[in-house]
Order: C-alpha cells, then structure tokens, then sequence
C-alpha cells in the first residue's frame, strides 16, 4: 500500500509494530463452505490464528462455519453485510450495512461458549474492514464513533486477480512480508486457486522464520 495513502487516512490500522516478530494474516469475504473449511485446515495445522473479516450475508448463509472460526481462536471483523464499496453507497445506507452484519455477527458471538466470543473482554472491540478498502472519511468517522476499529493492510495478496498466476501471488508476498505486517487473503471462490496454491507456502515461509500469527485484537 503506497505510503502517501496511509499517510493520509493515519486513523486506520496499516500494520503493527516491526518490532513484534508477528504476522496478521486476514481473510475478506467469507465464510463459505466451499473454501473456509479447507482455510481453517491448513491454518490449525501450522496453529496459526488469523483474522476473519466476514460479509453479514454470508455469515447469516453459514453460521455454523462462522462458529468454527470463533471456536478456533480467530478474531472475526466486520466486511458489510453485502460487500458495498463505500465510494459508490450513500453514507446512511452503508452505515446501516455494516451495523446489519454487526447485529448478525455479535448475535452468534454473544450466544456462543467459545473464547472470543463477545463474552470475552480480551475480544469485544468492533474490527471492520471496507469492502475495496473504499470508505469515505465521512463513513469512517461515523463508524469509529460507533467502536470500530478500521484495519487496512499493508500487504494484498491479489489472490483474488485471475490475471496473476499463483507464483506471482506467492512472490508478492514473500518479498514484502515483515513482521508487523497484516496480510490480506480472500476466502472466496474468485480467489480459491490462488489461494490454494499460495496459502500453505506463505504459512512454511513464515513457520521457517521463527515469526508468530496472531489475530488482530483490542
């Protein structure tokens, strides 16, 4: 992400402390059955914890793998309930979006017995992403007014560019990833065969560098 950009939404989370030894990896636009799953697989066998940045529809579609996630010890965040881009949505109606999936989302949280469900203190802030990373300040501003806490990126893995091929995927994120970094993935079925590809080598190339994977949390 061009340092010009970050320099001018400086509220938004980018990436974390270079000091930290540890890596955030995200994944936008699930959970669907079709790749989550298979995500959370190979996640759990490297015992790594990420970042669920999931669209309300979905979740509402399939709360049963949503559950999963939560019961793993992901952190789940905030995608819109219909992935709006916040660019081309008037802000009252991209407001009322994103508090549709949040109703859905803290629903299953609040019932669920799980760690980092919104029981959980250490869990209970608000994590949203924009959909195209598109919000405007005005969106923005109402939303972190509201606890939301807007995580960008400073690496996109493109996994969802069926003009890249996979090598290229992997290579953009194995010669920019440092510690600190937040990393974006897709589970979706635009993304799945990059994703599939890409995914498990990413988690040995980090596993190889003694770095941690952490959720992104209050």
């Amino acid at each position: 992400m061009p340092r010009f950009i970050q320099w001018l939404y400086p509220e938004r989370i980018w990436a974390f402390s270079r000091k930290s030894n540890a890596i955030y990896l995200t994944f936008d636009d699930g959970p669907i059955p079709e790749v989550t799953p298979w995500v959370l697989d190979i996640l759990k066998s490297h015992n790594a914890k990420a970042t669920f940045f999931c669209i309300g529809d979905n979740v509402k579609k399939n709360p049963e793998i949503f559950r999963r996630i939560i019961a793993e010890g992901h952190s789940v965040g905030n995608h819109t309930f219909n992935h709006l881009n916040g660019w081309k949505t008037e802000t009252s109606a991209y407001v009322e979006n994103v508090l549709k999936c949040e109703d859905i989302i803290s629903t299953i949280q609040k019932n669920s017995p799980f760690e980092g469900g919104r029981g959980d203190v250490s869990n209970s802030e608000l994590l949203f992403r924009p959909p195209y990373g598109k919000a405007t300040s005005k969106q923005a501003k109402i939303l972190q007014k509201k606890g939301f806490k807007i995580v960008m990126w400073d690496i996109i893995s493109y996994d969802y560019e069926t003009t890249i091929s996979e090598e290229k995927c992997l290579q953009n994120i194995l010669k920019n990833i440092k510690p600190g970094s937040v990393v974006v993935f897709h589970d979706s079925l635009k993304a799945e065969k990059n994703l599939r590809y890409v995914l498990p080598k990413v988690l040995e190339f980090i596993s190889e560098k003694g770095w941690k994977y952490l959720p992104i949390q209050k």
